[in-house]
C-alpha cells in the first residue's frame, strides 16, 4: 500500500475517533506495520496534520483547519461576489472582475459583464500577467519589496501594449502608488483603449485574499472614474466583511 494511501487511512481513522486511538491501536485496526505507522504519524505531527496528546492518542491538527478555511474563503468570496457585484455594475454601467494572485499571474474567479459590444478575454478560470493588471498590482500592496523582486526575477515582462509595465522597478513603483491610494489603476497596459481600477479584499486574518476591479473603455474612463473608484472600494469592503474582516 503506497504511503499516501496509508496516511489517508490513518487520517480517516483519527478523524472518526479523535483522542481515542494510540499508535498501536491504529496499527491493529488498519492492519499496518507498527514501524510504518510510527514513521507516518511522526511526519504528520511535524507537518501539523495531526496532534499527539499527552495520553499518546491523536487528533487532527491545525493544518486541516487552515485548508478548510482557505476553501471556505475561496468559495465564499465567489458566491458573495455574484450576490453583491451586480448592483455596483448596474450603478456604474461597467464590467466588474474578481481575481486572486497566483505567483506572477492573476487567476480570474468571476465577472459581471456590463451591457457592451466589447467582451473582455478574462473569463473565469483564465489567467493574465499580474504586472499588466490593476487587479494584480492591488494584491501586492502588502508584499515586501524583496518578495516582489524575487517573485518576478525570472519574469520576461511581455509587452501586451506599448504601455505595459516592463520592469520590476516600474512594477514596484506602481505597487507603492497603489499602496498609498488603496486602489490600483491600469491605463491601457492589458489592451489599448481599456482602463481598470481595482481594490483589495481582506480575509479574517487581515490579509489580502483577492481583488476586484472595474474595467472600461477610454471613452467612459474619464467620465466614470471617480464613481468607479468609490464603488469598487465599497464592493471590496463588503466582500472583506463577508470573509470576517472588520
Amino acid at each position: 500500500m503506497p504511503a499516501l494511501e496509508k496516511a489517508n487511512c490513518i487520517l480517516t481513522k483519527i478523524s472518526e475517533n479523535p483522542n481515542k486511538l494510540k499508535m498501536i491501536d491504529l496499527s491493529k485496526e488498519l492492519n499496518l506495520n507498527k514501524s510504518s505507522v510510527y514513521t507516518l504519524l511522526s511526519t504528520m505531527v511535524d507537518m501539523g496534520w495531526v496532534i499527539k496528546k499527552e495520553n499518546k492518542t491523536y487528533e487532527l491538527g491545525p493544518y486541516f483547519y487552515h485548508l478548510n478555511q482557505m476553501l471556505f474563503n475561496k468559495s465564499n468570496v465567489v458566491q458573495n461576489f455574484y450576490k453583491m457585484a451586480p448592483k455596483y455594475s448596474a450603478k456604474v454601467g461597467e464590467t466588474i472582475q474578481l481575481g486572486v494572485l497566483k505567483g506572477t499571474d492573476v487567476l480570474y474567479l468571476g465577472r459581471i459583464d456590463a451591457v457592451s459590444t466589447v467582451r473582455l478575454v478574462t473569463d473565469p478560470g483564465a489567467t493574465f500577467p499580474a504586472y499588466a493588471s490593476a487587479i494584480g498590482k492591488i494584491q501586492m500592496i502588502d508584499v515586501e519589496e524583496e518578495e516582489i523582486r524575487k517573485r518576478f526575477s525570472k519574469c520576461s515582462f511581455e509587452k501586451k501594449t506599448t504601455k505595459t509595465t516592463s520592469s520590476i522597478d516600474e512594477l514596484y513603483d506602481k505597487v507603492q502608488s497603489a499602496r498609498k491610494k488603496q486602489i490600483a489603476i491600469e491605463n491601457e497596459e492589458s489592451a489599448i483603449g481599456f482602463h481598470c481600477v481595482a481594490a483589495p479584499i481582506y480575509n479574517y486574518e487581515g490579509k489580502i485574499a483577492a481583488g476586484v476591479s472595474f474595467s472600461m473603455q477610454t471613452e467612459n474612463w474619464y467620465k466614470k472614474f471617480d464613481l468607479a473608484a468609490v464603488s469598487i472600494q465599497h464592493l471590496a469592503e463588503e466582500l472583506s466583511f463577508s470573509l470576517g474582516f472588520n
